[in-house]
């Protein structure tokens, strides 16, 4: 019976076979990509690091810390730094990252270079292996040269991958690897350099937990650090967190517009299917007979559209690695995991025998009298069995969106968000019924009285449908604001008065030569700044060695162990706004120093305006008391800081200089950066306009994965509102047969429907648009801690568009009724 039955029915059904399918094929792919990815960096985490376990510092190693390194038998070492590299043969320069290696590194994995055996000439020839795309970019060959400060070194060949180093890395600064007893001659490192020395440890047996358990916090106490094979992978999976919170969120959305579609689907169907039930019943089939026959229609449905959803799924996986593939530090091997197969086939199942519990339940409370009755009045149902399918719902809901984003909290905000809006929507379905009611307008002409009267009289459609429009509408809105969220954190401000070339480790003998050579191809000097390295001592006078020991502060570790790069002046630049405490301009001799701190080393460290801070500037220890704490913006490129010294302090301390200017075509740039690699080796500089284009390059990508996972979501919503208005004809046909064999005009049945159709269509999207703004906001602050500033697109382009999609859709509805005979329509239908 279920066969017989579902066959007149098909096509109802495969539109609540299609919202099963997107949003199945949407969760498939994105936890079959996840896992893939998962067990890759896994299988592949010793030769992300190309070592078991390594030693960094940004300094030289104390005599501590090289006694640690000298007992576990370093491997290998190196010191790695940016630098400007020139090339003598056609007097280019580029900034590149400099690393002098001793030592067989890689241990894991392959140096793969052209040719085969330069990886190991390189060292013992003294020539220099270089990124084979920036040899390209050059046109340089192995066998000419490259100067890195004063020294010249034979091109001995080119690096096509080298471990843990991505695309995105060597697109901004190309890796150039030297021997390292060659780097003191180059004289590149000087005071505020920014390098880096790490020692490789090759130990298959060390037990990696237990080593970083107790190693580790000496290491932080003398300012080193440990990293293992094992939590490098960890951090890699870690860092692309944001980007996998988006793809849960859309597939969750994909499957909750899957849902929606089911519901609103199956319950005008089913209501159909009530005189059919009350039949069956009268020649003698029972409840649990007529229930099973649509259960089972259901469930087949569900079934295929799982099938259906998880193959399609599977070849959506395929294609993710490909868009990623650029922000990975290794390829993807695809494999097909078992698990996410079974919840895609599982999930099908579930969804549409679920969801479609509250509509099937109409089927076992029909009387057989409802054959003869007329009356529209609904079958008295048991709440107890509704509130159990409502649990089922909300249980089912919840556990899906805890697997989907393995955090409990934030699933249940975002759970309970989703009902809260439910709620709301179905509130303002019966408020606006009840307002028609008692503002009816009497008035108004027959087509416009009886289009109202559709929305409120027996057997209307206005719940059903503004609950299903205003739900998609809501998440569909909810993710576009999601998504325009995440990509306002990937806009570079690139204005044109803002510098775009920075000159970093200039040394104060070297500031006048390179001012000049700025004022030499007519550019002026933007910043010219001193910078002072130093670390915290103490807070609030308790030393930073005991606050690493004192398990229960609440101050993060890093500020213990960074080196904080600050500076001196006297005021404020754009980027930045005081939020708490006043600002110091200059401090004179034997006053307290009042420094201005940014709100994140605020929140970081526990400080407040009054507190004290001692710093060991090089040896030399400087108390300090916070008198500001300041808003930083730190999306726009320039010069910000996190201390800020007032003027008449640290004039007389070690330091180095930061120059900025902006040049205003690349021939210049070129010609200044080949001066100033020609005069002072040891000065970096960064071509904005060159990391700009590359970092735009990057951002343009990702926001392609976004936007396609998004318009993938919004797809699956928009085949869900086309059922839920699809399936709604069969509600109207009958009425609008009996107006024309009444004496309807197909003109006023016309307007009737389209006036029907456009009250819902703009109730629901704006109700659902209205909504997403309250979600949206929530998620900016709680999920991405981002200002959220809403767009016009929803009000613009997403209202307009569904609500003239409900109107076609609706209109599409009766064209049987205006082309066929009022009979032949009757006997169809009744």
């Amino acid at each position: 019976m279920a066969w017989r039955d579902g066959r007149a029915g098909v096509s109802r059904l495969l539109l609540f076979m299609a919202s099963i399918i997107l949003g199945i094929a949407a969760v498939v792919s994105i936890q079959l990509f996840s896992e893939n990815l998962k067990e890759n960096i896994q299988a592949q985490s010793k030769s992300l690091l190309g070592a078991d376990y390594l030693i960094d510092s940004r300094q030289l190693p104390n005599k501590k810390v090289q006694a640690i390194i000298d007992s576990l038998g370093a491997d290998a070492k190196e010191v790695s730094f940016p630098s400007m590299a020139a090339f003598p043969k056609n007097g280019a320069a580029k900034l590149v990252r400099v690393r002098g290696m001793e030592g067989n590194f890689p241990f894991y994995g392959t140096l793969k270079t052209e040719p085969e055996g330069a990886a190991t000439e390189y060292q013992p020839k003294g020539g220099a292996l270089v990124d084979a795309t920036l040899l390209l970019q050059y046109n340089i060959k192995p066998g000419d040269s490259i100067k890195l400060g004063a020294v010249t070194f034979p091109i001995i060949g080119a690096i096509n991958s080298m471990p843990g180093s991505s695309g995105v890395s060597t697109s901004v600064a190309p890796t150039v690897l030297i021997p390292y007893r060659f780097v003191e001659k180059t004289e590149l490192l000087q005071v505020g350099s920014r390098k880096e020395y790490q020692y490789f440890f090759v130990d298959p047996d060390m037990d990696l937990d237990a080593l970083e358990k107790n190693l580790d916090p000496i290491l932080d106490a003398e300012n080193a650090d440990l990293d293992t094979h094992t939590s490098t992978s960890r951090q890699i999976g870690r860092s692309y967190g944001n980007l996998g919170k988006f793809l849960n969120l859309a597939a969750f959305i994909a499957l909750l517009l899957g849902c929606i579609g089911i519901a609103s689907s199956v319950h005008i169907y089913i209501k159909e299917k009530l005189t059919d039930v009350a039949v069956l019943k009268c020649l003698g089939a029972s409840r649990k007979q007529t229930f099973f026959i649509y259960l089972i229609q259901i469930a087949a449905m569900g079934l295929m559209g799982g099938v259906v959803g998880t193959v399609l799924g599977i070849g959506l996986q395929y294609a993710l690695p490909a868009l990623l593939q650029e922000f990975l530090p290794f390829e993807v091997e695809i494999s097909t995991s078992l698990q996410p197969i079974m919840m895609g086939l599982s999930l099908g199942v579930c969804m549409s025998v679920l969801f479609a519990l509250l509509p099937l339940l109409g089927t076992w409370y029909v009387s057989p009298l409802e054959v003869l009755r007329v009356s529209e009045e609904r079958s008295v149902r048991s709440r107890k069995v509704r509130i159990y399918v409502f649990a089922a719902i909300i249980l089912f809901v919840l556990l899906f969106a805890l697997w989907i984003f393995n955090d409990l909290k934030f699933a249940s905000a975002f759970v309970i968000g989703i009902f809260v809006a439910f709620g709301i929507l179905a509130g303002i379905s019966v408020l606006f019924i009840r307002a028609i009611k008692h503002y009816f307008p009497a008035s108004w002409g027959f087509t416009a009285r009886t289009s109202l009267l559709n929305l409120f009289r027996p057997n209307n459609q206005t719940m059903v449908l503004v609950l299903s429009i205003g739900l998609g509408t809501f998440l569909i809105s909810t993710l576009y604001f999601t998504k325009d969220i995440l990509l306002g954190k990937t806009k570079l401000d690139n204005d044109a008065d803002q510098a775009n070339i920075i000159l970093v480790d200039v040394q104060p003998e070297q500031r006048d030569g390179a001012v000049a050579s700025i004022t030499n191809i007519g550019s002026e000097v933007i910043d010219n700044l001193s910078i002072v390295t130093m670390r915290m001592h103490s807070i609030q006078g308790k030393l930073a060695n005991e606050i690493r020991k004192d398990t229960t502060t609440t101050i993060r570790e890093w500020v213990l162990n960074h080196e904080f790069r600050t500076t001196f002046r006297d005021s404020l630049i754009s980027s930045e706004t005081v939020v708490e405490g006043n600002w110091v301009s200059a401090v004179k001799p034997n006053e307290t120093v009042m420094i201005s701190i940014s709100e994140g080393l605020a929140e970081d460290t526990n400080l407040g305006v009054g507190d004290t801070v001692t710093f060991n500037i090089q040896g030399v220890l400087m108390e300090t008391t916070v008198g500001s704490i300041r808003k930083v913006d730190w999306t726009r490129l320039q010069l910000n800081f996190m201390v800020v010294f007032p003027k008449g302090v640290l004039e007389k301390a070690p330091q180095f200089n930061v120059l900025t200017t902006y040049v205003s075509d690349n021939t210049k740039s070129a010609e200044l950066q080949q001066e100033l690699v020609r005069k002072f080796p040891n000065v970096t500089v960064f071509d904005l306009r060159q990391i700009y284009t590359v970092i735009e390059d990057i951002l343009g990508k990702i926001s392609w994965v976004i936007n396609f996972m998004a318009f993938f979501s919004i797809l699956t919503g928009l085949i869900v509102l086309i059922g839920s208005v699809r399936t709604s004809k069969y509600q109207r046909i009958k009425e609008s047969v009996l107006l024309r064999t009444l004496g309807a005009k197909s003109r006023q049945i016309l307007n009737i429907t389209a006036l029907e159709y456009l009250y819902l269509g703009i109730l629901g999207s704006l109700a659902g648009i209205l909504l997403s703004l309250v979600s949206s906001q929530l998620l900016a602050t709680i999920l991405f801690e981002e200002p959220f500033i809403p767009s016009g697109v929803p009000f613009l382009i997403f209202l307009p568009a569904i609500v003239l999609v409900v109107l076609a859709i609706g209109l599409s509805n009766i064209k049987s009724v205006l082309k066929s005979p009022p009979l032949v329509v009757l006997r169809k239908v009744g």
